[in-house]
């Protein structure tokens, strides 16, 4: 068969509504950016409700003792972002490979919110730990899909010069995910609305999305199967070969492990700590969260358009991942809730920013622009693990905390804020960005 020229593809992906692969429109495609928001914004809210609040009373809810819930959490949470690690990479490089009619990304995107919106669904209404554990691997894999796919979007669609724009926009859709988790949360009493709710909300904006979105279309299938090796090549990368990309996916890592460990348990933290109940628990968790988007709604945008007019990424994420270190080691000695709120605050000032100019700053260091999706995914298997590793180690910790004056919790989130400044200073390690 005769391949078409660019042009010719260009030109035909146009007619179709496609977009040719191998394109960046000169300036962003109308809709693209709110759409792109919209169904980061309905994952984070169906994925992160559960994570900050919701999994946490299932957990306890279905368990016997406070001791027993803790490990039950970290498991279910752990081995549930496992399965998120996997997902990302591998749904990326695959979406890469799509020659859907439809699309690369548009199927991983639709079909991901529906298996997910099925998996929240089992879990609100199961009594068993095991089918939740099962349920929550199904829902981590499905909706990192979806972001894989959905964010892969960004190259396609968006000129480099615009990215810290774009990126922060997206990166306020984590605290408004995670504050109208908590909102809805207040208002649901049951398992199952808390779990289904949120999920058929994503559902629709991945709807939306889909139906703007003018995706690109391989017209060819590629010149190789895909193998064994491609599979485990989707989750690794050389970091000789490409060290600004390792050094990128260390410092993500780093940061996030401080990250992911504030929002696992913190409601163990105030009903222990604070000797709060279930429903005074959710409502600290509501205005702390509010505190924290307050914050990030004023740096992710801030930081992303000043990266962006200076020309350096760098120094925004030292700068956030620091903030943050502020914020843990205050939310870890703080002796009221009055404290605890302000902690927050701090934290989502510097996760703001950290999450707007990461993003921008990820783009700039991917190794192969054909495998964009996997690369990306790669990246994202920092999200992903410190999302698994900080439940898995967290009782651990927590225990051996709890034998000395310090305390469990409080010696947990001083190790995060240590973690998170290893990360804010791996980030000068990054040559090619400034």
């Amino acid at each position: 068969m005769t391949e078409m020229s660019p042009a010719a593809t260009a030109a035909a992906a146009g007619t179709t509504g496609f977009k040719a692969p191998g394109t960046t429109p000169e300036k962003t495609p109308r809709g693209y950016t709110p759409g792109l928001a919209a169904v980061n914004f309905g994952v984070y809210l169906a994925l992160l409700t559960p994570v900050m609040v919701s999994m946490a009373f299932k957990i306890q809810h279905i368990s016997a003792t406070p001791e027993e819930a803790t490990g039950n959490l970290g498991l279910v949470l752990g081995v549930g972002a496992l399965f998120a690690l996997i997902a990302n990479p591998l749904a990326g490089r695959l979406s890469d490979r799509t020659t859907s009619r439809w699309g690369m990304r548009r199927s991983w995107i639709l079909g991901g919110t529906l298996v997910g919106l099925g998996g929240f669904a089992l879990i609100g209404v199961t009594e068993s730990l095991w089918v939740v554990l099962v349920a929550w691997c199904i829902v981590q894999a499905a909706m990192n899909a979806v972001l894989a796919a959905a964010n892969a979007t960004l190259p396609d669609q968006v000129p480099q010069q615009s990215r810290g724009k774009v990126s922060g926009i997206i990166g306020i859709t984590t605290p408004l995910g995670i504050l109208g988790g908590n909102f809805l949360v207040t208002f649901l009493s049951d398992d199952f609305a808390r779990f289904v709710v949120p999920a058929a909300i994503a559902t629709v904006l991945s709807v939306l999305f889909v139906l703007v979105l003018k995706d690109r279309r391989l017209e060819h299938k590629p010149a190789q199967r895909f193998t064994v090796g491609q599979f485990f090549g989707s989750f690794v990368f050389n970091p000789v070969k490409h060290p600004d990309f390792g050094w990128t996916w260390l410092t993500k890592f780093f940061v996030m492990f401080g990250y992911a460990g504030v929002a696992t348990f913190l409601p163990f933290y105030l009903t222990e700590k604070f000797q709060l109940d279930e429903q005074a628990a959710i409502t600290t968790i509501l205005i702390a969260n509010l505190a924290s988007m307050a914050a990030m709604m004023i740096s992710a945008p801030v930081g992303g358009i000043l990266s962006d007019k200076i020309g350096k990424r760098r120094p925004f994420v030292a700068i956030a991942g620091g903030i943050m270190v502020v914020g843990l080691a205050l939310l870890a000695v703080a002796p009221d809730i009055t404290t605890l709120i302000v902690a927050q605050a701090i934290i989502g000032l510097g996760a703001g920013s950290f999450l707007s100019v990461d993003l921008a700053l990820a783009t700039q260091v991917l190794p192969n622009p054909e495998d964009t999706a996997k690369d990306l995914g790669v990246l994202n298997i920092a999200n992903a693990l410190p999302q698994s590793i900080a439940p898995a180690i967290a009782p651990a910790i927590i225990a051996i905390g709890a034998a000395t004056p310090l305390g469990g919790y409080t010696t947990w989130y001083l190790f995060g804020a240590l973690v998170a400044l290893a990360g804010a200073v791996l980030v000068y390690r990054i040559k090619g960005v400034k």
